[in-house]
């Protein structure tokens, strides 16, 4: 049940973008409670705070980019049976999800409030204009300094980065489970 169900209030909406091994034929409710915000231990605030949208690619792949019109309709369809703050639409993928981020967030500037890539496998290819929040695990980790630059990423304000030195997997589970970046998303409007 989405967070203030029944209330007049519109909502704050977490969209996901899953990573490689997610998409389909792995069964949907299976796939989008791996390593995202749907997870069993992902922090509360993800079902508390936000109306969170997974969408299922139909197969694997470094593939988002294909599918911003889909996930745009899926917010759409979403938004016309929720009452959703269209100024508070936040950005979240792990892996290939993560890079997904950035190739919506540079199709779909004016949409995204703020971005969360977790572990992405590569650096965006053009700026983007939202704040970013990155979460470095093993992957990523390897492209450090690049995404440091590209991103202009700090340790606080509206570029940040965060490293707890896990693995890809771990880098997931732990950033999902910090209810920190979830109020950090929720200070941007757009």
């Amino acid at each position: 049940m989405p967070p203030a169900a029944g209330s007049d209030s519109a909502l704050p909406l977490l969209c996901f973008l899953h990573g490689y091994g997610e998409a389909a034929p792995l069964a949907i409710d299976t796939a989008l409670r791996l390593h995202g915000p749907l997870n069993a231990q992902s922090a509360p605030a993800a079902r508390r705070d936000f109306v969170v949208v997974a969408p299922q690619l139909p197969l694997a792949g470094d593939l988002w980019h294909r599918y911003a019109d889909d996930v745009r309709a899926v917010l759409d369809e979403v938004s016309a049976r929720q009452a959703i703050d269209a100024r508070r639409l936040y950005l979240t993928g792990f892996s290939f999800g993560g890079n997904g981020v950035f190739d919506l967030a540079l199709m779909q500037p004016d949409l995204w409030a703020a971005l969360w890539p977790v572990d992405p496998t590569r650096v965006p290819y053009k700026a983007l204009k939202q704040p970013v929040w990155l979460s470095l695990g093993e992957i990523s980790r390897t492209q450090k300094a690049a995404f440091l630059h590209s991103l202009r990423l700090a340790k606080r304000g509206e570029r940040v980065w965060a490293d707890d030195g896990e693995d890809h997997v771990g880098s997931a589970r732990l950033a999902y489970a910090d209810e920190g970046i979830y109020r950090w998303l929720l200070q941007f409007v757009r």
